[in-house]
């Protein structure tokens, strides 16, 4: 591996500007070969750079670098190889979809989709990839073929790319070629220093559409949430620069005021406070939002250990749910203003999980949509979208078989999707079927949870398995205890705790 740069493994030959997706050479690879490849990187393990046990002569220290540089060597070219793949996959998909008979407007659509499928990516990152792809292949050779050489990672590919996307295609070549990166001219050179050098470069070709582009950018703004550690969320707020600058000031007088009238809490502490509350208009932030916390019962009225799941965030520990449940608070953290009477409504909503296999058991509707008690199941079961590889929110509450097609609207048939997923599992070639119309047995059967099996238009199949609810791993005998002592137990430690706590705990 030492010294091989430029390891290829298509055929090599970057297209020119502005070229033929469907003209792309070199786009087969021969299975052997890509295996052969693979074997290859799989032996080079950390052991066999060692003497054998008992040894005392080590491998050379720069035999190692040079291995780990020819394996960053290969990283690059699978990129760029993968970049042509992509390219020639979707001109196969568009050659199939005028074959049968597609409008020239939908042709190609889902290809991102198999794209991410088949790179185990999120379907959100692998239309980046396909958009990478394309840009690589079609308008930036000079990139692409410093992929192929080792000179430049993906990562930094993309940068080009991103840096250039405002361009036109004729631009975004000149560009292209006025960097050449493939001829070492960001040897060195840092993420930051091939952003300010991209931009310039862009800059100066048009600026007129890099300037418009700064003012398209604040119709982008957004509020996301995405999980931290240690039951901890990352508010997030994309805003054009003054409103960002203006929030954020205000926020720091506010902090700067207590903090010189005796506040004890960090300015930081302040600052995150008087955000929720704000924005919730309530101190501790909850103001009759359904949270939709999933626990078993033995963690919530036994002080049992089980992790609870929140959705939209995750698994939590059992002691910080059962601490929030009772108290509207969290276990752990700077209460600050927090309300400590606050009369908060928990209302508990009972969910039954057939024995051994952790699926949740509903009844079924005749409904062409999914009434509110389903789509809650539905909601407690999926957590997330049920698409391999994406964890986006459930936006969509739909039938696995097709409503038209017979499939009836059923928790089995039902499953939650993003806006994305489910717009592209109606894409022509797209099927789904639940477990049980593959297999032929009931869902409830011993050692299966949910699952679905969907095929892409190319025949590949992706199984989709509901995650395991909270306290499905415990045995039988501990998860699902039906003796009458137990429920007189239970029954004990809902009123004490109905009784002992600031909350009002109802049956739903």
């Amino acid at each position: 591996m030492a010294g091989n740069r430029g390891t290829q493994l298509i055929g090599a030959g970057a297209p020119s500007c502005g070229a033929d997706p469907g003209a792309v050479p070199g786009v087969a690879v021969a299975g052997v070969r890509m295996r052969e490849l693979i074997d290859a990187v799989r032996s080079l393990r950390a052991a066999a750079a060692f003497a054998p046990v008992g040894g005392t002569e080590l491998a050379d220290p720069a035999e190692l670098i040079d291995q780990l540089r020819g394996l960053e060597d290969l990283k690059s070219a699978a990129a760029a190889a993968q970049a042509r793949i992509t390219v020639a996959f979707d001109a196969a998909q568009r050659s199939a979809d005028a074959a049968a008979g597609v409008p020239a407007d939908e042709r190609g659509r889902g290809v991102a989709a198999q794209i991410a499928l088949a790179r185990q990516e999120s379907p959100a990152r692998g239309s980046r990839l396909f958009g990478l792809a394309k840009a690589l292949v079609t308008e930036m050779p000079h990139t692409l073929a410093a992929l192929d050489t080792g000179q430049m990672n993906e990562w930094r590919a993309t940068l080009l790319v991103k840096e250039t996307a405002c361009l036109s295609a004729e631009d975004r070549c000149a560009v292209d070629e006025e960097l050449a990166a493939d001829t070492g001219t960001f040897d060195g050179a840092g993420d930051k220093a091939i952003i300010a050098v991209a931009r310039a470069a862009g800059y100066r070709r048009d600026p007129r559409s890099v300037t418009q582009r700064a003012s398209h950018a604040a119709t982008e703004r957004n509020v996301s949430l995405r999980p931290a550690p240690d039951t901890m969320t990352y508010l997030t707020a994309l805003l054009p620069v003054a409103q960002g600058v203006a929030v954020h000031a205000a926020l720091t007088r506010h902090a700067d005021s207590l903090r010189s009238g005796g506040d004890t809490r960090s300015r930081g502490q302040i600052m995150a406070d008087a955000l929720v509350e704000r924005t919730t208009g309530t101190p501790g932030g909850i103001c009759g939002v359904e949270v939709q916390l999933v626990m078993t019962d033995r963690t919530l009225f036994q002080g049992d250990s089980e992790p609870a799941r929140l959705p939209g965030y995750g698994i939590v520990p059992a002691g910080w749910a059962r601490t929030l449940l009772t108290t509207g608070q969290p276990a752990a953290g700077e209460p600050g203003q927090l309300a400590q009477d606050q009369d908060l409504k928990v209302w508990l909503r009972r969910l039954y999980t057939a024995p051994g296999t952790g699926d949740l058991v509903a009844v079924d509707s005749r409904a062409r949509l999914f009434p509110a008690g389903l789509r809650r199941f539905i909601q407690a079961r999926d957590d997330t979208c049920r698409t391999p590889y994406c964890d986006a929110p459930i936006r969509h509450f739909d039938h696995i078989i097709p409503w038209h097609d017979g499939g009836p609207t059923s928790l089995a048939n039902g499953e939650g999707l993003c806006e994305a997923c489910n717009h592209t599992k109606e894409l022509t070639g797209w099927t789904a079927r639940t477990g049980a119309a593959q297999t032929g047995t009931a869902q409830t059967h011993p050692g299966t949870r949910h699952v679905v099996d969907i095929r892409t238009p190319t025949g590949h199949h992706y199984r989709s398995t509901a995650p395991p609810p909270p306290g499905t791993g415990l045995s039988m005998t501990t998860a699902a205890p039906d003796s009458r002592h137990h429920r007189r137990k239970l029954r004990h430690h809902a009123k004490a705790l109905k009784y002992a706590q600031p909350a009002k705990l109802r049956a739903a």
